[in-house]
């Protein structure tokens, strides 16, 4: 006879266990980990959390389980069970005080408890987000801390969504574990949690673990501890065959040949067998709870039974006794899904039917029995269930707007694509819901873009404009063109600013608030135009303010002061960005907040304001982690910090806010820009190996997807670097080439002058086609003179040169005259770089200046030139830039600052060890060079052998890299 309904014992899974432990003890010591656990139907996924955290000494472990509803799980539903324990466990204030920011406006979105949300919007969501894994990288300060979610395989896409934040931005160094279980058995090909699992699984913190069933030695074990007793061969070859080892089928068989009954044929008769025993009116209760889902309320199980309390308890004894249900807090759930999948399949139709209705019923009388959202989702559950598709539409309509207050945006998309499922069948539908069709596809666009869904917006757009008379409704109109027209800038697709132009001409002046926000959107998806993106935005931003709807002024300001600016004019506008984020803050808009700090630190730095830029960034990244945003406007602003530090030479700085920003693992496009950054830094100072995985790392990010020029062109310049410092010159030449077809420089100065002075330095034929560039491309502000100065001064141009077309500043004279220009053209240059303050940039251009000073005879000249260099370059770590300096001052016989004049040849080489080193360098063979020195190829390799000695390499690569570097024969 059976003692235990479940072993006493837990059996096995030493090794799995093991894995976790491990996995913790790493998190106690700052590496977080995530771990996947999966496994079938009731081989102990439950019991093996359950053993793991019973083990998990002063770590603080956080249990959420995602709930079955129908064929979707409910929205968060997980972490809103997490949230609600640290509360119980905290009080609200305690949990308050450990939120990013110290306000909890988010959370609320999951818990009622903390107020009101803030603001809808797509930043809504990331706030959610960022203040959750802020709170347990709070929580994990004193203790660490295991977040377990369970039955992940129910997850709604808003969960995966969040889950997948939490696993991918958690810090490396916090003391958290992420434990996530999941039915094996149940993904199928098109199951919602395999791509997220598999992304997941290339996560370098991330470790799958599959429970496996229990081998015939395991179920003995499992057996002696539930019967107290040790069965014979006979039986547990029959009970091991039965259950396969599944741990779950174990005890369900020992329970049945326990009764002294002829075991069940099916597994489903095999899970019902134990409810069968027990008394009618307690069978009749769980099938009722069965159609509540796998967890149900005391209360709301009490108001579909219509029994009270005692007499509820009383009926629900038994199965809690038989180990069917297990009490859950403040209601019950069952041993196991498996249980309640068998009792609600086992429902004959009608009563299926007149359950889910009785359900809808009660929640219909008293919503409030359920916690916010779950009650309007569980409500329209149980109507659509109950096939009533009048009510189904109206509660999948108020579920909807349930949904959006969570900001599980996805939820809401299901919602409203039901409503629209269903309108055919309701005649009055329009009448129930309080509006009419097009209203709904509108809608249901606009969530469809929040959740992601562009191309489904696109489709309800379309939907909906096709279905409106436009001159009957325009206001209508053009709410469906202003969404078409921000998918559609989303999705790159041709005709969004047609779009958002129709929609500004239909908006009657009755709806000004509607012509503020199409207006706003308008002028900022300008760039052709300036002057309308301005008073555009003017427009915009005076309608605004004039109906109260401070973000859109906010917004409309940011864009016409930044537009105004052009970095030539940046002073008299700075003003407009401080009243933008002043006017935000009234009313709390952090988007606009952050974005102001963004397009502030932008304009100061493309003028060349490399301090104040910098100071605007840091107080905006500051900003944003007080506003819980630091993963994602954050980290776009460190990017924004970064590139002013580097600018003034403070690289290690630099190199610590990038550090700081990938620590926060940002999202894609923006974790490209920080390492584009440190790749610049890298290569400067010489880490070819680093700068080239940094730059392969930033490139994988950049092919897979349409960039704009602020990320497309720097890197075009770190590939043709790279090429020229491992010296590879003709394929540095030929990515050039293939940027100058691919792209349109003169769409973006500020990004194409970089490319220009970077190109110049390739020669070849390439420079006809920078010129013709460099003729019509614009100059605005200190820093695009300062790139302009020193493109002339590489290419050899003059001012004159430039603006006639002409070929070359070589055509304009001669002798002494010319040389004197180039070295004024090169001292230009260096001036304008030392009044910006970039030492860098100012350290190449005086190696130019020293080159052409050489070249007019200027020796001394050169040796101040040179010394100024290189005591930057020393300052900056910038190795191969010293080398290069080093270089020009031996074949120049130049001292610098105390040094003797180097009176040897370069490198220590011979004279015809030169020249056959620069033909070694330009690629030519041994055979090659033979023919043009007229010698022997095997003089040649002998001279190849000493060159390899002298520089101490062991390449004709390598020499190459080592010439091309230094720039050995650049003025030659």
């Amino acid at each position: 006879m059976s003692i235990h309904a479940v072993s006493p014992l837990f059996v096995g899974r030493a090794a799995e266990l093991g894995a976790l432990d491990g996995a913790l003890a790493g998190a106690r010591t700052g590496a977080a980990a995530t771990v996947l656990v999966g496994g079938e139907a009731g081989v102990g996924k439950t019991r093996f959390i359950r053993e793991f955290a019973d083990r998990a000494g002063d770590a603080m472990v956080l249990v959420g389980g995602c709930l079955e509803l129908g064929t979707e799980g409910l929205p968060f539903a997980p972490f809103t069970a997490v949230l609600r324990g640290l509360v119980r466990a905290l009080g609200r204030d305690g949990v308050a005080a450990l939120v990013p920011g110290g306000t909890t406006r988010g959370l609320a979105r999951l818990l009622p408890e903390f107020g009101e949300p803030d603001g809808d919007g797509s930043e809504a969501r990331a706030r959610l987000f960022e203040q959750l894994l802020g709170l347990l990288e709070r929580l994990a300060e004193d203790r660490p801390v295991v977040l377990v979610i369970e039955d992940a395989h129910w997850a709604d896409r808003s969960t995966r969504d969040l889950l997948s934040f939490l696993v991918r931005y958690q810090r490396s160094d916090v003391r958290l574990l992420i434990v996530v279980t999941y039915r094996s058995d149940e993904l199928h090909r098109t199951h919602p949690l395999r791509p997220l699992l598999a992304e997941l699984g290339r996560v370098a913190w991330v470790a799958r673990l599959e429970l496996r069933r229990l081998t015939r030695r395991e179920v003995v074990e499992q057996a002696a501890s539930i019967l107290e007793r040790e069965l014979s061969d006979l039986d547990m070859d029959l009970i091991y065959a039965r259950s396969e080892g599944n741990p779950l089928f174990v005890e369900a068989l020992l329970s049945e040949s326990g009764a002294g009954e002829a075991l069940p044929e099916s597994l489903r008769d095999l899970l019902l067998a134990s409810v069968e025993r027990l008394p009618d009116d307690t069978q009749e209760l769980l099938r009722v709870a069965s159609a509540g889902g796998q967890r149900i309320e005391h209360d709301l199980l009490s108001a579909v039974a219509g029994l009270d309390d005692g007499a509820l308890s009383n009926a629900l004894r038994p199965a809690v006794a038989g180990n069917v249900l297990v009490v859950d807090g403040e209601g019950y759930s069952f041993r196991h899904a498996l249980i309640r999948e068998a009792l609600h399949d086992d429902l004959l139709p009608g009563e299926h039917t007149r359950l889910h209705t009785r359900f809808a019923q009660a929640l219909e009388h008293d919503l409030s029995i359920l916690p916010a959202p779950r009650g309007a989702i569980e409500l329209a559950h149980h109507w659509h269930a109950a096939h009533d598709t009048t009510w189904a539409l109206v509660s999948a309509w108020r579920a909807a707007a349930a949904a959006r207050r969570s900001a599980a945006y996805d939820e809401q998309h299901r919602m409203l694509s039901r409503v629209l499922e269903l309108w055919d069948q309701v005649p009055d539908a329009a009448e129930r819901i309080g509006t009419d069709h097009i209203n709904v596809l509108r809608q249901t666009a606009v969530v469809a873009h929040l959740a992601g869904e562009y191309e489904r917006a696109i489709a309800l757009t379309g939907a909906g404009l096709a279905e409106l008379d436009e001159a009957a409704d325009p206001v209508t109109a053009a709410r469906l063109l202003r969404q078409r027209g921000l998918t559609g800038y989303d999705l790159s697709r041709p005709g969004h600013v047609d779009d958002l132009r129709r929609a500004a001409s239909l908006v009657p002046d009755d709806q000004p608030g509607l012509r503020a926000q199409v207006l706003e959107t308008l002028a900022r998806m300008l760039y052709d135009g300036w002057q309308e993106k301005i008073s555009t935005a003017r427009l915009a931003m005076e309608i605004g303010h004039e109906v109260g709807d401070a973000n859109t002024e906010a917004h409309a300001l940011i864009t016409m002061t930044w537009a105004r600016c052009q970095f030539s004019d940046v002073e008299a506008n700075l003003g407009g960005f401080a009243e933008a984020r002043r006017i935000a803050a009234s009313a709390e808009a952090y988007n606009a907040m952050l974005r102001g700090a963004i397009s502030e630190s932008d304009v100061l730095e493309g003028a060349g304001r490399h301090e104040r830029a910098a100071q605007v960034a840091r107080d905006g990244v500051a900003e944003a982690e007080r506003y819980g945003l630091a993963r994602t406007s954050g980290t776009f602003l460190s990017i924004n910090l970064a590139e002013p530090l580097m600018s003034l030479g403070r690289w290690d700085e630099a190199l610590e806010v990038i550090e700081h920003a990938l620590e926060l693992t940002p999202p894609p496009p923006y974790r490209a820009s920080l390492q584009g950054i440190a790749s610049d830094i890298a290569l400067a100072r010489g880490r070819i190996d680093q700068a080239e995985e940094l730059f392969a790392a930033s490139r994988s990010v950049l092919m897979r997807g349409r960039f704009r020029d602020q990320n497309v062109l720097p890197h075009a310049c770190r590939e043709v670097e790279l090429l020229l410092a491992r010296g590879r010159l003709d394929e540095a030449r030929e990515a050039a080439a293939r940027t100058l077809r691919e792209q349109d420089l003169l769409a973006s100065p500020r990004y194409a002058w970089p490319v220009l002075v970077t190109f110049a330095r390739l020669g070849g034929e390439i420079g006809a086609e920078l010129r013709s560039v460099a003729e019509w491309l614009a100059v605005a502000g200190d820093y695009q003179q300062a790139l302009r100065l020193t493109y002339m001064a590489l290419a050899g141009l003059s001012e004159a040169d430039l603006e006639s077309g002409a070929g070359s500043g070589a055509g304009s004279g001669s002798g002494a005259g010319l040389d004197g220009a180039r070295v004024k053209a090169w001292d230009t240059a260096v001036e304008a770089w030392a009044e910006l303050r970039q030492p860098y940039s100012e350290a190449q251009t005086l190696e130019g200046a020293a080159r052409a000073a050489l070249e007019a005879g200027d020796r001394q000249g050169a040796r101040v030139r040179l010394a100024r260099a290189r005591e930057l370059a020393e300052q900056l770590g910038a190795t191969p830039l010293a080398e290069r300096l080093d270089a020009v001052a031996r074949r120049g016989r130049v001292a610098v600052a105390d040094e003797p004049a180097p009176d040897g040849p370069p490198l220590g080489l011979t004279a015809r060890e030169l020249e056959v080193l620069r033909y070694v360098a330009e690629g030519r063979s041994n055979r090659e060079i033979a023919g043009e020195l007229f010698i022997a190829v095997k003089t040649v390799s002998v001279h190849v052998s000493n060159i390899l000695a002298k520089l101490g390499v062991a390449s004709r690569g390598e020499a190459a890299a080592v010439a091309h570097r230094i720039r050995l024969f650049a003025a030659e």
